[in-house]
């Protein structure tokens, strides 16, 4: 695996007893008290072996697809590590900056993929012609980028895998740029060589239950669930699963991500007033910043542990630098009470990045 950056560095490591987590994407107050209840009624049917047939087709229902083209997975990260082991790709490509496993996954498995950094305000730009599998992330971990149906469609090309990762669609309003459908909306047409992975432990609170799936053609779906461990996905996970893709949960999970909106907003522009780089149109659950150089990030995240507030360090993400940090948006209060700290590490006189 390269050494250039720690590509198995999670915003997990970064929290410890004391601090304020804003280095962990997970909805705070989670799981709620509904789904709590269901997982531990679950506890008791644990003699038997775990059956996903009624939480596939609650996922399939959900985007309106066949049972037969979903897999349950021990959440996005196992889905990573099968397609890295069943698809043997020529040139993969990984589109940086974003999550990391998909790479740390790839190399794991004995692949050499290339990277494509996006700059800027990290759009979606071109890959490579020959590239015959691409991973990208949409609302992309960390930038918080939201790229449109339509770009991400357009690096589909026959004899191309292409991995959609949509952890963090659901703080989308609508998910109006998702498509775990498998077609572009307004076309009817499906898009080729698609390949869609879902988590459920960021909105429900169930990371260390590990549920998530993939979305994609049934002869991709059986080859990867020939290499799946049997019973990879617990009963407990599979309750949770079919919970939360019913009707009930996302009209839950709508009214959190239009509230998330509002408050993400509110704390993108208290941060910028101080002088850090936001980038624009934050659509996921936390904001990517980039402190002043003359401060540097490592420094800034040091001094805000010292406050009480942890932050996902930006280093470990190829694509990003030192000056780089990830920040959580939480609640109001929690929220102000970060940017106060923020503010008395930065100085009270605002920098210019």
């Amino acid at each position: 695996m390269r050494a250039d950056v720690d590509l198995r560095h999670h915003g997990d490591t970064e929290v410890g007893p004391g601090l304020v987590d804003l280095a962990v994407n997970v909805r705070p107050g989670t799981p709620p008290a509904w789904l709590a209840a269901l997982l531990r009624d679950s506890v008791t049917r644990l003699a038997a072996y775990p059956d996903d047939s009624r939480a596939r087709e609650a996922v399939a229902r959900r985007h309106g697809r066949p049972p037969g083209e979903v897999l349950l997975t021990a959440g996005a990260a196992e889905a990573f590590v099968l397609l890295a082991r069943v698809l043997a790709p020529r040139r993969a490509v990984v589109v940086h900056p974003q999550f990391t496993e998909p790479e740390a996954a790839l190399r794991a498995a004995g692949h050499a993929p290339d990277r494509v950094i996006l700059d800027g305000d990290f759009r979606l730009g071109t890959v490579p012609e020959d590239a015959d599998l691409v991973m990208v992330g949409n609302p992309t971990n960390p930038t918080s980028v939201l790229h449109p149906a339509t770009a991400i469609a357009a690096l589909a090309r026959p004899g191309r895998t292409l991995v959609v990762d949509e952890a963090f669609m659901d703080c989308v309003p609508g998910e109006t740029e998702s498509l775990a459908s498998g077609v572009l909306a307004g076309t009817g047409e499906r898009v080729p060589g698609l390949v869609v992975i879902r988590s459920l432990t960021k909105t429900w609170g169930l990371a260390g239950l590990r549920v998530g799936y993939v979305l994609a053609e049934p002869p991709l779906i059986a080859r990867l669930a020939e290499a799946q461990p049997l019973w990879s996905v617990s009963t407990p996970a599979l309750v949770a699963a079919e919970a939360c893709t019913s009707p009930r949960a996302l009209t839950e999970a709508d009214g959190w991500a239009r509230d998330l909106a509002v408050e993400r907003d509110r704390l993108a522009a208290a941060i910028r007033a101080l002088g850090p780089h936001v980038v624009p149109d934050a659509r996921a659950s936390f904001l990517c910043v980039r402190v002043p150089a003359a401060r540097g990030g490592l420094a800034v995240r040091a001094a805000l542990r010292d406050r009480g507030y942890a932050v996902r360090r930006g280093d470990t993400f190829p694509g990003l630098g030192p000056d780089w940090l990830r920040v959580a948006v939480r609640d109001a209060p929690t929220n102000d009470a970060f940017t106060t700290a923020l503010k008395a590490v930065l100085g009270d006189a605002p920098s210019s990045c």
